[in-house]
């Protein structure tokens, strides 16, 4: 299956998220991108290897902004593994993708690529999600989401230094 289309908003500019408050977005090490399985890009509501589309959002502490609508055509679940791959490369940049189910197949793929799989109830809005994600990043991140970010970030060369004053050798 091959990507359709993507839009990908590359000015921010004047148009900000609901509640946002017109606050410039968060440095980019305190913000994720984080992928939603949206038909209609309100709501979660599509299984991830059939989803029609994603909207892709870049979260911070303070605030969030959409990044990325990829829409693809319209696919049953029915077992062909072919189409993963495109969805997947388009969530390339994201920690995670919240969808209403996802099959084993895909959580391996999802996850070598470092991208955390997580399943939500129905048509759960995308909206509180957000919002919920935004509060985690201030308050501290739960343990799935601090696993995620650090997979992400780089590893610092100074790390060896801290090992070598600890005293270790080789």
């Amino acid at each position: 299956m091959t990507l359709q289309r993507k839009l990908r908003l590359i000015d921010g500019g004047a148009a900000s998220a609901p509640g946002s408050g017109g606050e410039p977005m968060d440095d980019a090490a305190d913000s994720v991108l984080i992928a939603f399985a949206s038909a209609d890009r309100k709501h979660v509501d599509q299984h991830f290897g059939a989803a029609e589309g994603f909207v892709i959002y870049r979260v911070g502490p303070r605030r969030y902004e959409l990044q990325e609508a990829v829409q693809f055509g319209r696919l049953d679940m029915d077992g062909n593994e072919d189409k993963l791959a495109a969805k997947i490369e388009a969530l390339a940049d994201c920690i995670a993708v919240y969808c209403r189910a996802v099959g084993a197949s895909a959580i391996g793929k999802l996850k070598s690529r470092g991208i955390q799989p997580v399943k939500v109830s129905p048509n759960t809005l995308i909206s509180g999600l957000l919002r919920g994600l935004q509060h985690e990043l201030r308050e501290g991140p739960s343990a799935w989401l601090a696993r995620a970010m650090a997979r992400r970030t780089p590893r610092s060369g100074d790390r060896f230094d801290a090992m070598e004053a600890e005293g270790w050798t080789e």
